[in-house]
């Protein structure tokens, strides 16, 4: 595991950690392979899978280096959103800052967002000349509706935790100090639940069978 991703198993439970702090955990692709590597894992081992960053943001998104030199449209973001979006796990993003740029994608895929009140909301692809990844803004789309999502990938604005909140990008807003114990308690039942019975859940969202009754 690169020393910049940590993981944390305890039981079914499993934390991921972006722990780049000096560098406001931006994401290298070091650290994309290590995180799609620490999911795919907690997707076979474990029951609950919780993201979460070191420091006072969560991530800002690309390392900007990297970015220029090819990372901005390396397959990496959608090999890392697509395995959290797959993944068998109850999956929470717990926020503990800020969450920019690329690092939307993991954010977005997971089942479960929560955050901190300072955290802030943006994704200036319009700004840097970059496109989003692929699956962002459907998934975007599908949270907060597509004017809203054009808000943020188009007009390039910054949102706050109380705005995110009251259109559906996070679900709660907890102080910081009750930031992982927040996330823990969302994830007792699942916890306690048998694997297949929380893949079997999930999966009747993208069941459109169910999705039409």
């Amino acid at each position: 595991m690169n020393d910049e991703v940590s993981v944390d198993r305890s039981g079914a439970h499993c934390t991921i950690t972006l722990n780049r702090v000096s560098k406001a955990n931006s994401l290298t692709s070091a650290m994309l392979k290590a995180l799609i590597s620490g999911v795919e894992e907690a997707s076979a081992e474990s029951k609950v899978l919780v993201l979460t960053g070191a420091g006072g943001v969560f991530s800002a998104g690309a390392d900007l280096d990297e970015a220029r030199a090819g990372l901005a449209v390396s397959d990496l973001w959608e090999r890392l959103s697509g395995a959290i979006a797959r993944s068998p796990c109850l999956t929470v993003a717990a926020l503990n800052g800020t969450v920019a740029g690329g690092a939307f994608g993991m954010v977005l895929a997971c089942d479960l967002r929560i955050s901190v009140p300072e955290a802030k909301f943006f994704y200036p692809v319009m700004k840097l000349g970059f496109l989003p990844q692929p699956s962002d803004p459907r998934r975007l789309s599908a949270l907060i509706g597509p004017a809203r999502a054009k808000m943020i990938l188009v007009a390039g604005q910054k949102i706050a935790s109380e705005e995110a909140l009251a259109w559906g990008l996070v679900d709660r807003v907890v102080e910081r100090a009750q930031l992982l114990q927040e996330a823990s308690a969302l994830t007792q039942d699942a916890l306690a639940a048998d694997p297949t019975h929380i893949s079997a859940i999930k999966s009747m969202f993208d069941n459109p069978a169910w999705q039409n009754r």
